[in-house]
């Protein structure tokens, strides 16, 4: 399955930048992910927990952050396994460039699943892969953005279940001090 979009994020390229490459923005970003450890250079190793139809499994893999061109873009590779339920493996490649309004943050992914998932038939697991994909960049957009001025941040519905969201605009408010 692949798809591509872009979006426009009020925040300059070395703000988005940044917090591509930071593990708590991603962990955060990253719809079911219970944790997320590691760095840039050697990659993360991640516990994402997804229900696609009436399949729910704990993937553990491997996320690596590949072809870096410092401020303008690079890929975000990712394989888990979950146990009976199959597998996932899928990459994004992400590109920025300064744009009117901030950055504008482009991606392409493609996803491939096997196992009971790759049973489930095209149509939802392609419904399922735009859902997960709108659902990063989407937590992602709102990490760096940030409330609007005279706006209360609001809680943004993201980590594990017990967790406390995490605050719209945290990682751009934690830079910019």
């Amino acid at each position: 399955m692949q798809l591509a979009d872009q979006r426009t994020i009020d925040a300059d390229p070395a703000t988005v930048w940044a917090a591509i490459l930071d593990p708590e923005v991603l962990r955060v970003c990253i719809p079911g992910c219970e944790s997320l450890s590691g760095n840039p250079d050697d990659g993360y190793e991640a516990t994402v927990v997804q229900k696609v139809g009436p399949v729910k499994a704990r993937f553990t893999g491997h996320v690596t952050l590949s072809d870096i061109v410092p401020g303008q873009g690079l890929t975000i590779s990712g394989e888990g396994k979950g146990g009976a339920a199959g597998f996932a493996r899928g990459s994004a490649k992400v590109a920025m460039a300064a744009a009117e309004g901030g950055t504008l943050l482009s991606y392409d992914v493609d996803m491939h699943v096997g196992g009971k998932l790759a049973q489930l038939g095209s149509r939802i697991i392609d419904g399922f892969s735009r859902k997960m994909a709108d659902q990063f960049f989407e937590r992602f957009q709102s990490a760096v953005e940030g409330p609007a001025e005279g706006e209360e941040p609001e809680a943004v519905a993201v980590g594990a279940e017990g967790e406390a969201p995490a605050k719209k605009g945290w990682f751009k408010r934690m830079i910019v001090r």
